[in-house]
């Protein structure tokens, strides 16, 4: 039986180049016969995290509803823009909701035992590499395995066409590597 697998970008825009770096590395995973979930976090509005919004209504309903997704899985892909030399606060939004306690679900359910891929791109030459740091720091801090390899695509515009597929056979290239590591680390440790 092969993992499942959840791929994400940490950006709603319509165009995104992580959104597209997310939909080809889930096109990868499922032809190297991973079970896939593609899923776009403009599906999952939810309010800024706030202690006493939990504690007065408890998880917003899409909150639940991510959080059961990563339960459901057994890692997941992030494809994270860099805004600022970190992570956005889309992402940080999001990833900090799935880490609170649901019912009889534990606060990082969705986290520990499970393998993470990190990807990122961006316009700029280093390809948004500074936030992945970030990312892989906070994650590696409740539990996930984050895979020790990454991708950061520079010059984003410039390598997906107006479908969003990758056109630069060096990048693919490298994705499918982080991609392959990632469905072989999770299928491992299933």
């Amino acid at each position: 039986m092969t993992a499942k697998l959840l791929f994400l970008a940490g950006s709603t825009r319509k165009n995104s180049v992580n959104k597209k770096l997310a939909k080809t590395a889930s096109e990868l995973a499922e032809e190297m016969s991973a079970e896939v979930t593609y899923i776009d976090l403009d599906d999952y509005e939810m309010p800024i995290y706030n202690g006493d919004l939990e504690e007065e209504s408890g998880l917003p309903e899409k909150a639940k509803e991510l959080k059961q997704l990563f339960i459901d899985h057994d890692g997941f892909c992030l494809s994270c823009p860099e805004y600022n030399g970190s992570f956005t606060p889309l992402l940080k939004n999001a990833l900090d909701w799935v880490s609170r306690p649901n019912g009889d679900q534990g606060a990082l359910e969705g986290y520990q035992g499970k393998t993470c891929a990190l990807l990122s791109a961006s316009p700029g030459p280093l390809g948004g590499l500074r936030g992945l740091m970030d990312t892989r720091k906070m994650l590696s801090s409740i539990g996930v395995h984050v895979i020790p390899n990454q991708l950061a695509v520079g010059g984003a515009y410039d390598k997906f066409d107006d479908n969003g597929k990758m056109t630069n056979e060096d990048e693919k290239k490298k994705l499918s590597g982080v991609i392959k590591a990632f469905v072989e680390t999770s299928n491992a440790l299933r």
